[in-house]
């Protein structure tokens, strides 16, 4: 059963999945669509589990689940995976990039994880950089934890090795 994804509890689970590349307000409204029309039918062993998705910022795609009205079972959960799979082959979009992605001149951009200690060097990512935390695992984390200054993220540690 859909539900707007801003009426999900914080204790809610979800899963960021980051696009390859910045996605057209046409491919967002399709995928929107089509994910809401997903999540509306999806269910574990039977049971319509309470879900709830979101494209944000042209480039991130958040599914929720409210496991106090049915717990997501791993059948379930790979299901969700399969619909950003299946849309991803037919769009020609990677759902599952694994580059960091953090704010630039007020754009996303990504980069690979073994580029980020060049960037820090060069000053591109300073401490005060919005990255994006993907691997939060909750609507609470997620609204509080999902975008944050690279001091605060794991991405710290290679500020300590530039300034040592």
């Amino acid at each position: 059963m859909l539900i707007p994804f801003d009426e999900m509890p914080d204790y809610a689970r979800i899963w960021v999945y980051q696009a390859n590349k910045n996605l057209s307000e046409t491919e967002v409204d399709f995928i929107q669509q089509h994910l809401e029309n997903q999540v509306n039918q999806w269910a574990a062993h039977g049971a319509a589990l309470v879900g709830a998705i979101q494209v944000l910022h042209n480039r991130f795609v958040v599914v929720a689940v409210d496991e106090m009205q049915n717990q997501a079972s791993g059948c379930s959960i790979d299901a969700s995976t399969r619909w950003l799979k299946d849309l991803g082959a037919d769009m020609n979009i990677d759902f599952f990039d694994r580059s960091v992605a953090f704010v630039q001149d007020n754009e996303i951009k990504t980069v690979e994880m073994l580029k980020i200690k060049t960037l820090v060097a060069e000053g591109i990512l300073t401490p005060e950089t919005l990255i994006f935390n993907n691997l939060v695992p909750n609507m609470g984390e997620f609204k509080n934890a999902w975008q944050v200054s690279a001091i605060n993220s794991w991405v710290k540690r290679y500020f300590q090795t530039v300034t040592a």
